[in-house]
């Protein structure tokens, strides 16, 4: 019989699923069409399958643990399975000990982190960064990969790079700890792969034959390079800002920029892939130059997940109490200050330098709107709106509700989203309908003219009172936006943080993110507060009467 009789044969039978040694019979069959036909492809199909229900039937018959672990191994020995190998790496360890399953639902089923990883591997990225909060595990998943990476490829030289010699150690003894320790499965794996050499000192590790430049070389980015390493493999640089002060000094950031590229790139040769793995200080930190570099390079990938996600719970809630939960990230949002919390845990970098709006400088309420005397809210002079509308791609709709008292507006509530359009015009008239918005001016530009004619439908079909004035908008927008700040700081009002929903809150960062000078990836915010600004001073010196769209015969 050929292999391909053999193994339709075995896939058809009804023991498949019931028999551990047809099973194993039939795993085996992916390793031997692979190392006798070179079938890659088939062959990963089979182990895959072939471990997928060894795995779902070892829940109920622990027989089948075994062939689970056989096709684990060969899927990472020949088929470069990088979620294979981590699971079939830590197979000896004690559960409460494993770094990788306890965390593989998140970093490779929600997030896909792990993908990027394993698309280095597949020769489909040449570059891959990774932003993560702090403490999630993105310097071990490093170590994974480059000890799978080192175990395939043994007489290729590989970098490891950081801002300090202290983590380069770390990193060093972690790599060493894998590849030679009991504890970890990398020889059942690489049985053939043996340790040439290693030094503490020098830092290196060298698998395989002798060479000069050594399977792998740890260095902190300040130390000499010169004559000791190059990199065929991978070059992996983990956290080369060492920290806040650093991050301040945007020369600073040029300078370490150019010493990684003169001192650690240089090294590189051809096929060579990069990964920078990184806490987001700044727009100008080595990853922001990779993100300069490569735009539009569909070779290169960029991953900056945030500590929440979309509903403002936790992205990293680990199994078995091995992450962070949401009560986590939101006590040390509590204790830091606004931009490096973003930084820190949002994979957000922003600048200190030229930001226009500073939490400092804004007015915030606490307790819901202004009372009187016998503390009931006190009836606002006028409620207001304004909408800065979606126009294409990842823009966002802005609509900002305000109540007026006197000279100060308390931005009450707000509609900031970027879905779809038609989501969005419900939304608008939902939240001018329910804050009895009296008039709304909308920007008439492109989509914002149908928005604005939808919105007033909806409107008057919900017995709403708001009368929306479209208006084309022709000035710059950059300097709209900064001429009427300083109008926005000392009339607008917003709400305190402990009472803004999560759209609120995104709106708030959004505005605390924009800088006067340099790129700003959403601007919508603050140019709906300037379109707000302008508005309200449109009536100044003007007698203004709301009337019913109702009573004028609409």
């Amino acid at each position: 019989m050929t292999n391909k009789e053999i193994i339709e044969k075995l896939e058809n039978s009804s023991d498949l699923r019931k028999n551990p040694k047809r099973l194993k019979d039939f795993i085996e069959m992916g390793q031997n069409i692979f190392l006798m036909e070179n079938n890659f492809k088939e062959g990963k199909r089979i182990c895959l399958k072939g471990r997928d229900i060894a795995l779902k039937k070892a829940y109920k018959d622990a027989t089948f643990y075994e062939e689970y672990l056989i096709a684990l191994k060969y899927l990472a020995r020949y088929f470069n399975d990088f979620d294979s190998y981590m699971i079939f790496l830590e197979c000896k360890r004690d559960a409460e000990a494993q770094f990788y399953l306890p965390r593989r639902e998140i970093l490779k089923n929600k997030l896909n982190v792990v993908q990027g990883f394993q698309d280095i591997l597949d020769d489909k990225l040449d570059i891959l960064t990774v932003s993560l909060p702090a403490g999630v595990g993105k310097t071990t998943l490093c170590e994974f990969f480059l000890s799978y990476y080192m175990g395939l490829y043994p007489d290729k030289c590989n970098l490891y790079v950081s801002y300090t010699g202290t983590i380069t150690d770390m990193f060093h003894r972690a790599m060493c700890d894998i590849i030679l320790s009991g504890e970890y499965a990398w020889h059942e794996v690489f049985p053939n792969v043996v340790l040439e050499s290693k030094s503490d000192k020098e830092k290196y590790i060298n698998l395989g034959s002798f060479k000069p430049f050594k399977s792998l070389t740890c260095r902190s980015i300040d130390a000499s390079m010169t004559g000791v390493t190059r990199a065929e493999g991978v070059i992996i640089s983990d956290d080369l800002v060492s920290g806040t002060e650093e991050a301040l000094n945007v020369q600073r950031l040029e300078n370490l920029y150019q010493k990684y590229v003169n001192d650690a790139k240089s090294r590189r040769k051809k096929g060579c892939k990069e990964i920078s793995i990184a806490t987001r200080w700044s727009v100008h930190d080595p990853i922001g130059h990779f993100i300069l570099e490569n735009e539009g390079n569909d070779r290169a990938r960029f991953i900056a997940i945030p500590c929440y996600d979309e509903k403002g719970r936790s992205n990293f809630d680990y199994k078995y109490d091995k992450g962070f939960d949401t009560a986590y990230f939101k006590e040390m949002q509590n204790v830091m200050d606004e931009i490096t919390f973003r930084c820190m845990y949002l994979s957000d970098p922003i600048e200190r330098e030229g930001l226009l709006y500073r939490k400092e400088e804004l007015s915030f309420y606490l307790g819901g709107l202004p009372v009187d005397d016998k503390g009931n809210t006190q009836e606002p002079d006028a409620i207001l709106g304004v909408c800065d509308t979606k126009d294409t791609g990842m823009d966002f709709n802005c609509l900002l509700v305000v109540y007026q008292y006197g000279q100060k507006y308390y931005l009450e509530d707000l509609v900031y989203d970027n879905g779809s359009p038609y989501i969005l015009d419900e939304l608008n008239a939902n939240c001018l309908v329910k804050n009895k918005v009296q008039m709304c001016q909308f920007e008439s530009n492109k989509e914002g003219s149908r928005t604005g004619n939808e919105v007033q439908k909806l409107i008057d079909e919900r017995g709403g009172r708001c009368t929306i004035e479209k208006k084309y908008t022709t000035a710059n927008k950059e300097t709209k936006i900064i001429v009427n700040s300083d109008w926005v700081k000392k009339h607008v009002i917003f709400k305190d943080e402990s009472e803004q929903s999560e759209m609120y809150r995104k709106f708030m960062r959004s505005v605390y993110s924009y800088v006067q000078m340099g790129k700003n990836k959403h601007d919508d915010s603050v140019d709906a507060l300037a379109m707000l600004a302008l508005y309200i001073q449109s009536f100044e010196g003007a007698v203004v009467e709301v009337v019913s769209r109702r009573s004028l015969g609409f």
